[in-house]
């Protein structure tokens, strides 16, 4: 059995781990498997929607099912974050804007408004979502502005809000979400497979519920834009909608009593969980020998989270975890960064800014972090608006940004972790891989200091 002592330095072991839980979470046989499952009839037409960043290998998954059954797959569109051929010729292809949208995810959300039109009642359509769906397709609902909805995107992603919340304002102006899209699909039998990038796996959040009716009312939203600070930020087209459906002199959202609902199904295929178990499974055959899942998700601000990480992992050091051997911790969720207005152009994301401040503690701590090292980073491959998917640090990073003339501090006050990582190689840079359910964290406590 393969062991660590065949690899070279604790980075590399964590970066193993990492393309662990990645291929944990592959879209292309589990989607396979799902749409194998599915009661279609051999007489019925399938039209094939496949929306964010998975999206080309879900639907590559989808069809070896469907042509292997011998289905006609009548038409379609694949949308995803990198251009990629058509997997099928019947199928459009396209790219959309991603995270905030643009010309593109407006010409992908037109086209799926002319593919949609005119389904019949022996119709199966089967929407494949996966994360970024909600700005890949996002085009604003009839009446309200384009340059405002790419306005409010942007202002959500800085507010610190999750996921859940974004996505709840999102789908109350886009003209696929809330629903919507299954709406347009009626009477057409509606089957909606998701790989979940949100904490509670909820259908209705993943990809602003393209196919769940919206449990939130307009109040809701208002209040909720309140709260963050965000109502009077938001065009004023966009509030008055907001108002005007609250009085009821403008449409609610599609909710759980429509029609069109009662045609649709709902499952979770992928979930952060399986990239967990895929990354520990790898840990524990490499003869790592202690290693542990966290039972609850990673949520709320990145830097107190990583702080609140790296504590945990110097209380395992303290209390010797793991005996002789090294030990192991893995957890999954996302946090938020909340950006304030003062602060120009910051880089970095969420994952990023969560190593660093654990970077911070480990230092801090001296001797009692040697050997203790994390990795933070995106199961898509991107961690914010940058070219890294995470990074790696140890006790060491903290005081190798310093000394290149760097101040650690005002990077992660700033938010401007990604050029203090950056300076000493602790970044990783994985390109897209084709699947997102969140992010994992790794932490090692062992004999070794972490090595480049």
């Amino acid at each position: 059995m393969t062991d660590t002592a065949s690899i070279s330095s604790d980075r590399e072991l964590l970066a193993v781990l990492y393309e662990a839980a990645i291929a944990g979470a592959a879209p292309e046989p589990v989607t396979e498997r799902a749409v194998a499952a599915l009661p279609i009839e051999r007489s019925s037409r399938v039209w094939l929607f496949s929306i964010g960043k998975a999206a080309t290998s879900m639907a590559r998954g989808a069809l070896a099912s469907l042509l292997r059954e011998r289905r006609t797959v009548a038409g379609g569109v694949v949308v995803s974050a990198e251009l990629a051929p058509s997997p099928y010729g019947t199928l459009t292809a396209l790219r959309g804007d991603h995270p905030i949208p643009g010309a593109l995810s407006l010409a992908a959300a037109k086209r799926i408004g002319e593919v949609s039109k005119g389904r019949r009642g022996n119709d199966v359509a089967i929407v494949l979502v996966s994360g970024g769906t909600s700005s890949l397709v996002a085009a604003p609902i009839t009446g309200l502005g384009e340059e405002e909805l790419t306005r409010l995107f942007q202002l959500l992603l800085e507010s610190g809000l999750d996921i859940a919340a974004m996505n709840a304002i999102r789908k109350r102006f886009t003209r696929w979400g809330a629903g919507r899209l299954a709406l347009a699909l009626a009477p057409a039998a509606t089957h909606c497979l998701a790989i979940s990038d949100v904490v509670g796996d909820d259908p209705a959040t993943i990809g602003s519920g393209p196919c769940s009716p919206d449990k939130y009312t307009a109040q809701d939203i208002l209040a909720l834009l309140g709260h963050a600070d965000l109502l009077q930020r938001i065009a004023p087209s966009y509030r008055q909608h907001l108002e005007s459906a609250s009085r009821g002199t403008a449409p609610e959202t599609p909710k759980a009593g429509h029609p069109a609902f009662a045609h649709v199904t709902h499952k979770v295929i992928v979930d952060n969980r399986a990239a967990l178990r895929a990354a520990a499974a790898r840990a524990s055959a490499l003869g790592i020998g202690t290693v542990e899942v966290a039972s609850a998700p990673v949520t709320g601000d990145a830097a107190e989270r990583g702080a609140a990480i790296a504590r945990e992992l110097l209380a395992a050091r303290s209390n010797d975890a793991g005996g002789a051997g090294d030990w192991c911790r893995l957890w999954g969720g996302e946090t938020t960064v909340r950006l304030d207005a003062s602060v120009a152009a910051p880089a970095g994301g969420r994952c990023q800014e969560l190593a660093l401040s654990a970077a911070r503690v480990l230092y801090e701590a001296g001797d009692d972090a040697l050997g203790i090292s994390l990795l933070a980073a995106g199961t898509d491959g991107r961690d914010g608006p940058t070219d890294a998917a995470g990074a790696c640090v140890d006790s060491s990073t903290w005081r190798a940004i310093a000394a290149t003339g760097l101040d650690p501090a005002r990077a992660l006050a700033d938010h401007g972790a990604y050029a203090a990582l950056d300076a000493v190689g602790a970044l990783i840079r994985r390109g897209p891989t084709g699947t997102n359910v969140m992010d994992v964290i790794v932490g090692l406590v062992g004999k070794r200091a972490l090595r480049a």
